[in-house]
């Protein structure tokens, strides 16, 4: 068709000018253009399937496509496939060999034949290049890291996303304790990750995790601590066949009773070992590999038909030597990414991982038959409006069988247990306040919790809260019992001694109530001793003390000009030197240079500024600083030699800057009056340097004992206090300069008194335990939960929250943390950004001002250039009409001169003729018509009057202007059309 209009130009070329030939020859080039615009664009959809069957469904649904009429000649689809290899290496060297050379856009991958190895050669391979790749069949939870799996998005869930049903079932089901038993694995970690991120909202609390190895032969160990705990729900993630085993090892643990409730993973419920009652899952649609190939084939065809059309004009990759970063395929993957569609497996969407949202599982249980059956659905509604807000996305029914063949829904905890604590008040281990006036206490933060504790000698009830209590209530919860606390009657922690004059010793305070069995536990900072574990039963420690020394923090003062302080002020004024010479020799390098933008400029084919003083500026400062410089950058070789050696210049400064910063905040750091124990202010006292501790305290006897601390036993013997109180607020008047004590109570004052810290290492060391009745079946239980709680981090946070007081406290640092700065090193840093804002905001006033005092005076001259031009159309418009009235009245002055000449020529040829003399026919029709017998002679009709006005009826011929029965106009110039009157 285009050779045909090219010969039809060719051939009139000998008879039309130079104009019509252009004209042809445009006409020829925009039906080329109309003729390559109106060709689709081919995308071609790669494949790597697991059966020949499937790649002839890929192929049908690829084709299927071209019919649709959404595409309107603009797309054209394709399809090519390839067997999937089990060899990954082989895997991805066929993506290389006969699906990059096919220019692929996307890839549609399912796993080998008979195998669910997941397909990472192919999204390794793809994802390098930046094709976009769905899986269809790949749930391993190692796909949804973006940082490794960037392209890639999947039509199924991942199998962490079975936590989202997990935290409905156990909402409908009113199960808020659960125990979660996972594999330590990456997908048994996944699964707990995303469970607790859920759970958490939900107030649905986790009593214990207990991790096992993958592939054992027995799990008894790990599952035998199930019985100690209050939470009889057990959530279960594993593979199949370790599955098979763990189920086989909880039958013969005791834990499929009727107490307990088990819901399980997918692979875990598929297990042949599945005991009666168990809850478990199933996608559906999960390897129904047909459908999901005709929703990827779907989704692909509604990104693509969104995508942007410029898209597609840059070509995939065609092999993988091609290095070259096609930046095409990331929009690609977000258009796919950004897919809402109801597909054959249910509404498809993804999150921005490219994670399956929205599918839908059933709900299985294993009956009495040991058949699966479901039991439940989730997911796979129509969205809210549809179908209304009340549905939700769990349905389950409730004929459900549960363990022990039951059809109760078991109660999901243990029976509890009541035990009685003693405790005593001691800061910060417990806090003893008075109970409130409504009678309960308050919860102190939603960490912390309080107590009720009562006191017998004075009957009454206080609150109690603290280290130990929030010990307790974990410890409580974990190893399932209740408990009431009440304070010690005499307030001690115990002694062996003699009791009310009698012979023989006994054990007094929180010791001798425990032995007499008054409590069943001692919560509190007792310290584990042979003597008391003679008599009864202590846990693990749960804390680690020693003794301490506190004292008072000298800091070194600092000015507002302490971020100065590593470079001498003639190095700053020969730097701040250096950056306005050097920004004055770039300019002028650049000015001056055949090749700087000031030449350049002056072409047709460049749009760069020149560099100018400003900019030669900014780029100095901008290169000293560390900062982007999008603009203004030196052009010529010569300025950019030497923005390269100032590039240099300024890495070397700052180094060295940042360098000799770290050095100066050590030396600024706060420090401790004293070292340590074996400080020599203590070993060889002075007398102007004070220390004590606590008189008849443990602390004492402990330096009366030490040999070779005889000599500060000595020193400090007459200067003892009363009370740790009274000792503590005379080093903080500066009256003491040292105090030796409990590390616990020490550390917490210094974390409250910033003005206080702690002095070297611990000595002297012990540990604090709970204290049980000998040969408790408690002992061991409480024991394991402190470890766990050691393990779980929770005694540290403990810690800070009650003796460090974590981030709550206001001193800007710890002694023993590292040096850092503070606002008064960096004050005068932020006073320079301070006085920046000002001289910002100053010199936009002085802008503004600057602008609208320019802006009135172009407003003056555009009103002034605006009345101007006005005048000027006045004038023009009153010259125009003189001009047109003028013409007019010249006409006139013509039109009445023709007239009179031809109204006298008249005159004189009716003087010379005979007299008039009517016709009959007109006599007879003049005086039927009017009855007037007198006329006067006729005018000449105008020279515009013709014989065919007459034929047309529209004037007779009526001496004197007599009507005649029609209408008869005088021959008047009015009444001429090309005659007019002004």
């Amino acid at each position: 068709m285009v050779r045909q209009w090219f010969t039809m130009a060719t051939e009139h070329t000998a008879v039309k000018t130079y104009a019509d030939i252009l004209k042809s020859m445009l006409a020829v080039v925009l039906l080329l253009l109309m003729s390559v615009s109106a060709e689709p664009k081919v995308v071609t959809i790669g494949a790597s399937l697991s059966s020949e069957r499937y790649q002839h469904q890929f192929k049908l649904a690829v084709e299927a496509l071209n019919r649709r009429p959404q595409l309107q000649n603009s797309l054209q689809f394709n399809s090519t496939s390839i067997l999937m290899d089990g060899n990954p290496i082989r895997s991805a060297l066929d993506v290389c060999d006969k699906l990059l050379a096919e220019q692929v856009f996307t890839v549609v991958v399912s796993h080998p034949n008979s195998s669910f190895q997941a397909p990472i050669s192919v999204s390794y391979t793809c994802g390098y290049y930046n094709i976009p790749v769905i899986g269809i069949s790949a749930r391993d939870s190692a796909f949804s890291d973006i940082n490794v799996h960037k392209m890639f998005l999947r039509t199924v869930p991942p199998y962490s996303h079975q936590a989202d049903v997990w935290v409905a079932m156990l909402e409908q089901l009113g199960w808020y304790r659960v125990i979660f038993v996972y594999s330590a694995d990456e997908e048994g970690r996944a699964i707990l990750s995303r469970f607790q991120t859920l759970a958490e909202p939900k107030e649905i609390k986790i009593d214990r995790t207990i991790k096992y190895m993958p592939g054992q032969t027995n799990y008894t160990e790990d599952l035998v601590q199930i019985h100690n705990l209050e939470a009889r729900v057990i959530l279960l993630t594993a593979a199949t066949d370790d599955a098979e085993v763990l189920f086989s090892d909880a039958e013969s643990c005791g834990l499929m009773a009727e107490d307990f409730a088990w819901i399980v993973s997918e692979r875990a419920f598929n297990a042949a070992t599945t005991p009666i009652g168990v809850l478990g899952l199933h996608l559906v649609n999960g390897t129904d590999e047909e459908k999901h190939i005709s929703d990827a084939v779907d989704i692909v065809f509604d990104a693509f038909t969104r995508v942007s059309p410029s898209a597609l004009d840059s070509p995939p990759p065609s092999k993988c030597s091609d290095l070259d970063n096609w930046q095409s395929g990331e929009v690609i993957l977000a258009a796919l990414k950004s897919t809402k569609m109801s597909g054959q497996t249910g509404q498809l969407s993804f999150t921005e991982l490219g994670d399956r949202l929205d599918a839908m599982y059933e709900i299985m249980n294993m009956n009495t038959s040991r058949r699966q059956v479901a039991v439940g659905l989730y997911g796979g509604i129509q969205p809210p409006q549809v179908v209304g807000a009340d549905q939700e996305p769990l349905r389950m029914s409730k004929n459900i069988t549960w363990p022990g063949g039951v059809t109760v829904k078991p109660k999901g905890l243990r029976i509890k247990r009541n035990l009685t604590v003693v405790t005593l008040g001691e800061i910060p281990f417990v806090n003893v306040e008075k109970m409130p006036a409504d009678g309960i206490c308050k919860r102190l933060n939603a960490k912390s919790n309080s107590f009720p504790c009562y006191n017998f000698t004075s009957g009454t009830t206080h609150c109690c809260s603290g280290y130990c209590i929030d010990m307790l209530e974990n410890i409580a919860a974990n190893v399932s019992f209740n408990f009431t606390i009440h304070l010690s009657s005499d307030g001690l922690y115990g002694s062996f001694e003699r009791r009310n004059g009698s012979e023989s010793k006994q054990w007094n305070g929180m010791m001798g109530e425990l032995i007499d069995g008054k409590a069943d536990l001692i919560v509190a900072p007792l310290t584990i001793n042979p003597e008391r574990a003679a008599y009864i039963d202590f846990t693990k420690p749960f804390k680690y003390q020693g003794l301490n020394i506190l004292v008072r923090k000298t800091q070194k003062d600092s000015s507002l000009a302490s971020f100065l302080q590593p470079f001498q002020d003639t190095l700053w004024i020969l730097v701040g030197l250096s950056v306005h010479v050097v920004a004055l020799v770039l300019y002028l390098l650049d000015r001056f240079s055949p090749f700087g933008r000031f030449k350049l400029a002056k072409s047709e084919d460049t749009e760069e500024d020149a560099l100018n003083l400003s900019s030669a500026m900014w780029f100095s400062w901008g290169v000293l600083l560390n900062s982007g410089i999008g603009e203004g950058t030196p052009r010529s070789f010569s300025a950019r030699v030497l923005g390269m050696v100032w590039a240099g210049f300024a890495m070397i400064i700052v180094a060295s800057y940042t360098a000799n910063l770290a050095a100066f905040l050590v030396l600024d750091r706060p420090e401790a009056l004293i070292s340590g124990i074996d400080d020599p202010r203590l070993r060889n006292p002075t007398e102007n340097f004070r220390y004590a501790t606590v008189k008849g305290s443990a602390v004492e006897m402990y330096f009366k004992r030490q040999v070779e601390l005889s000599t500060m036993y000595r020193n400090m013997e007459d200067k003892n206090y009363h009370t740790a109180e009274d000792a503590i607020e005379a080093v903080r008047k500066g009256e003491l300069h040292a105090f030796i004590w409990d590390s616990p109570r020490l550390e917490y004052e210094a974390a409250n008194d910033c003005d206080l810290t702690t002095a070297g290492d611990l000595f002297g060391r012990s540990g604090l335990g709970i204290g049980l009745r000998k040969n408790s079946h408690w002992t061991h239980p409480v024991s394991l939960a402190v470890l766990e709680l050691h393990e779980s981090g929770f005694m540290e946070e403990l810690d800070n929250r009650w003796i460090l007081v974590d981030s709550k406290s206001q001193c800007p640092e710890g002694n023993s943390a590292p040096a850092t700065l503070g606002l008064t090193n960096m004050a005068g840093v932020f006073m320079m950004v301070a006085g920046g804002i000002v001289a910002g905001v100053l010199l936009i006033f002085i802008e503004i001002a600057y602008k609208r005092h320019r802006g009135l005076k172009e407003k003056e001259l555009e009103l002034a250039r605006n009345a101007a031009d006005r005048w000027r159309g006045n004038i023009e418009k009153r010259r125009t009409l003189r001009q047109t009235l003028q013409k007019q009245r010249e006409e006139q002055m013509r039109a009445a001169n023709a007239v009179g000449m031809k109204q006298q020529e008249a005159l004189t040829q009716g003087n010379s003729m005979t007299p008039y003399r009517r016709s009959p026919l007109l006599e007879g029709a003049g005086s039927n018509a009017t009855g007037v017998s007198h006329f006067s002679p006729p005018q000449p009709l105008p020279p515009h009057f013709t014989s065919s006005h007459s034929a047309r009826g529209h004037f007779a011929h009526s001496p004197g202007g007599v009507r005649t029965g029609r209408t008869v106009t005088w021959h008047n110039p009015a009444h001429n059309p090309d005659f007019s009157v002004i």
